[in-house]
């Protein structure tokens, strides 16, 4: 057992089973043995790659997106550039390269960065450190200061999701508990969920629905920052319009194990239920649009054709490799989709509204 499962097993041995997204929650920020709160998790070195990380293409296009929503918006000074879980900066620092020419977007930005791990914050204030970046622990904390415009990459699958099985007219939630001293997933009893009604429309028997309170409650918080300031919240994750089937899973050195495996040392994952948070957020929400369609819209192909022009051999297969994993519907293309939150001034360039 690891550190974290033997903490985990004494706990659930004294008070009983707890819920997929309790163990969800300790696994991934337990202080001591939480998997982003003790390492680096990103690269080759680590258990899983990003978009940014793949290419710096994805961040210039984010950037370059919310600096023309930024424009669209009557270049608002001062406003908040944010990113929730940055990773290593690399995003925000492509994003701001591709922005430096915007006139007087630099100048009127205040740039705020929510992070809880300690080895990652590092690594931002190195990339960034030209840009002096504030960091927050909470969305709450951002600083106060006109405008939001907030990128989300591959945040909203880390946050925690409770899962339910249906049965009949009433749904088993699914438990984390103790076969043989070992973790073991189990099933409570049956029972009806006021949040849940509505599910019995689209489901049957023996599927499985995911709901996640901390995403929502995100939803919400940084809608209603919106709804009052102006700006917009890109966010870009895997998932769909509504859940639908267990996606929780775990990726350590690159490859899939059971969630169980090994607590605290495996990233957990689970798809984001992206409907759910154009509902809780009390501003407009754009339509779920696959990422591939997203980044063509935004003239990936374009930049890639430019950028391929200085480049050959190995290079060459590299960039070309990393457009097609970004964009290609049997790759990132499809299974990763993009959403916005915006004011009245409509979404960000390549989103629709709802």
């Amino acid at each position: 057992m690891t550190p974290l499962a033997e903490i985990l097993a004494r706990q659930i041995a004294v008070t009983g089973p707890i819920t997929v997204a309790e163990y969800m929650a300790a696994c991934l920020m337990h202080p001591q043995h939480g998997y982003y709160t003790t390492r680096d998790p990103l690269g080759a070195a680590g258990d899983f790659v990003t978009a940014p990380e793949i290419s710096q293409m994805f961040g210039e296009l984010v950037g370059l997106a919310l600096a023309q929503a930024w424009l669209e918006r009557g270049r608002p000074d001062p406003f908040v550039l944010a990113e929730l879980g940055p990773g290593r900066g690399t995003l925000m620092a492509d994003a701001l390269r591709a922005t430096r020419g915007v006139r007087g977007f630099h100048d009127a930005m205040r740039l705020a960065l929510v992070e809880v791990s300690a080895p990652l914050r590092a690594a931002q204030a190195l990339a960034l450190a030209e840009y002096a970046p504030a960091f927050c622990d909470t969305v709450d904390a951002l600083p106060d200061a006109g405008p939001l415009f907030l990128v989300a990459n591959e945040f909203f699958d880390a946050l925690p999701v409770r899962q339910f099985l249906r049965d009949g007219d009433g749904w088993r939630e699914r438990m984390v508990g103790l076969r043989d001293d070992a973790l073991a997933f189990a099933l409570a009893q049956t029972t009806r969920y006021a949040e849940l009604e509505p599910r019995l429309a689209d489901t049957q028997d023996g599927d499985t629905v995911e709901t996640s309170g901390a995403s929502r409650a995100l939803a919400e918080t940084v809608g209603a920052r919106i709804a009052e300031r102006g700006g917009v919240a890109l966010m870009s994750d895997y998932g769909q319009e509504t859940s639908l089937g267990d996606t929780f899973q775990a990726v350590r050195d690159h490859e899939k194990e059971s969630p169980l495996a090994h607590p605290g040392q495996a990233d957990l994952t689970a798809h984001v239920d992206f409907g759910a948070l154009a509902g809780a957020a009390p501003c407009a929400a754009s339509t779920v649009t696959p990422q591939g369609v997203w980044l063509e819209r935004l003239g990936i192909t374009d930049r890639a054709r430019a950028l391929a022009r200085g480049l050959a051999g190995e290079a060459l297969d590299t960039h070309v490799a990393a457009h097609r994993r970004l964009t290609h519907p049997d790759e990132m293309g499809h299974l990763f989709k993009v959403m916005s939150f915006h004011d009245e001034a409509g979404p960000p360039p390549g989103l629709e509204a709802r």
